[in-house]
């Protein structure tokens, strides 16, 4: 039996729950681990000073931007690779993968161009203060240098977790992220470069991750490829590529814009703002990164039985995702709000910071719950193919709702609307998406179809 077949006989006879079990385990292992480097990078760059502290919060929207053009490419030729396996079409699926990644590195590259024309005006765009602007222009450079690394590894992250390999994107992103621990300690404070030490180790540590990654697919680990050859940079797959990853550079772009007017919005009110509601932001993402890394899981499990018509596991499995992302972002929410201050003060022992992020945090726990049925909807538009639906979804909770919230909220309550925007914009985006999870489990049919035989071609 072919390595093609294997994997197809995995993905479509494998039971629902150990499936996306086993493919969830790296997925949430890479973000964990990503998270604690977060979580290490905050406390580290936190000991500098609250001007550096909010430089992190300022540049990680940027930082956001890279990601979300890899997650485009990534997201949108991993569904359709997928969709292309669970219907036996492996060069297609070479061609589709190769092409993502291609495109993936030209905006990479044209990112990082652009950020060294407008480096002076770029952090002050960001959201950086008179005080954070020296900070973020030191951590910013090398992000501009790694850009073209980001962007493909994010993209080649994705593409492996579409064909059910999210156990080889794991070993890139995690030795990148131990690498990038490592490195903060020594070029911080062992070498003395302060912020900017923060900025070269996540670049360096970024081009090992994404030597790691390419490999997995020139060493054929993979059943698709990755070949300048195979790339096919024709109207029809690049608006197929586009449009399928549209959602993510959606929901990515959003959460960068939002990211920057909150910094914005907050740096009227100080440092200690701006700092304080970074870490809210961190804290809540690492609450959700097990229940995201479920939902990854998810995702290949969805996209390659729906190329293969087998909507009966199509509907088992967005079930047990979403019940599992529930019960726990439940008990993590409920950890989190019995000891908030404390969890605050890991990153930054500043009284005032403490002060404005405790309020924050305490309502983002209170709603946390609401996100795995907004997520699971997305992702299950995105990766059927529904692309309308689910570039309208992904844009709900980041741009719809919380832009204007967060504008309103800002003008009409100060401090406290900037506080309870992003909450209010969960529990909105949360009733619409049931309105379209309905909709769609209506129309989808309700019994498999026959197998596709084999093919290459």
């Amino acid at each position: 039996m072919s390595t093609a077949e294997q994997q197809y006989v995995k993905m479509t006879k494998t039971p629902i729950g150990r499936l996306i079990i086993t493919l969830s385990i790296p997925t949430i292992i890479s973000m964990l681990i990503t998270n604690i480097y977060n979580v290490v990078d905050t406390a580290f760059v936190g000991r500098l000073g609250t001007s550096a502290s909010g430089a992190v919060g300022v540049v990680f929207g940027f930082m956001a931007i890279i990601q979300a053009f890899g997650f485009m490419f990534g997201q949108g030729g991993g569904s359709i690779v997928s969709r292309l396996l669970g219907n036996r079409q492996v060069e297609q699926a070479t061609t589709t993968a190769s092409t993502a990644f291609f495109c993936s590195l030209f905006m990479g590259v044209v990112i990082s161009l652009f950020g060294f024309v407008t480096l002076d005006t770029l952090v002050l765009w960001l959201g950086s203060t008179p005080t954070i602007a020296p900070y973020a222009k030191a951590y910013i450079v090398y992000i501009l240098v790694a850009a073209p690394f980001m962007t493909t590894s994010f993209t080649m992250n994705n593409l492996l977790r579409y064909e059910g390999k999210a156990a080889l994107g794991m070993v890139g992103l995690l030795t990148g992220s131990i690498l990038n621990i490592a490195g903060d300690y020594i070029l911080m404070f062992v070498l003395h470069m302060g912020i900017g030490g923060a900025g070269l180790s996540t670049c360096l540590s970024q081009m090992v991750s994404w030597g790691i990654l390419l490999s997995m697919f020139l060493r054929e680990k993979t059943t698709s490829r990755i070949r300048f050859a195979a790339a096919k940079f024709h109207r029809a797959l690049l608006a197929d590529i586009a449009l399928t990853g549209l959602p993510s550079l959606l929901r990515q772009m959003l959460n960068s814009v939002t990211t920057i007017l909150l910094n914005v919005l907050a740096a009227y009110y100080g440092d200690q703002a701006v700092a304080a509601m970074s870490i809210v932001n961190r804290v809540t993402f690492f609450v959700f990164s097990i229940a995201l890394g479920m939902g990854q899981g998810y995702q290949p499990v969805c996209a390659f039985n729906f190329g293969a018509h087998r909507y009966r596991r199509v509907r088992k499995a967005l079930w047990f995702t979403l019940i599992s992302g529930e019960i726990f972002i439940i008990l993590a929410s409920a950890g989190v709000l019995c000891f908030p201050d404390e969890i605050i003060r890991v990153f930054r022992d500043d009284p005032l910071v403490v002060e404005v992020a405790h309020r924050a945090l305490i309502l983002q726990m209170l709603v946390l719950p609401t996100l795995p049925l907004c997520v699971v909807t997305e992702m299950t538009f995105q990766c059927t193919g529904k692309k309308m639906g689910a570039a309208v979804l992904s844009s709900l909770r980041g741009g719809v709702f919380f832009v204007p919230a967060l504008v309103i909220l800002s003008k009409v309550r100060g401090l406290a609307g900037i506080q309870e925007a992003q909450p209010l914009a969960y529990v909105l985006a949360f009733c619409v998406s049931i309105l379209f999870l309905i909709g769609y489990l209506r129309r989808m049919p309700k019994e498999d179809e026959p197998a596709q035989s084999p093919r290459t071609s």
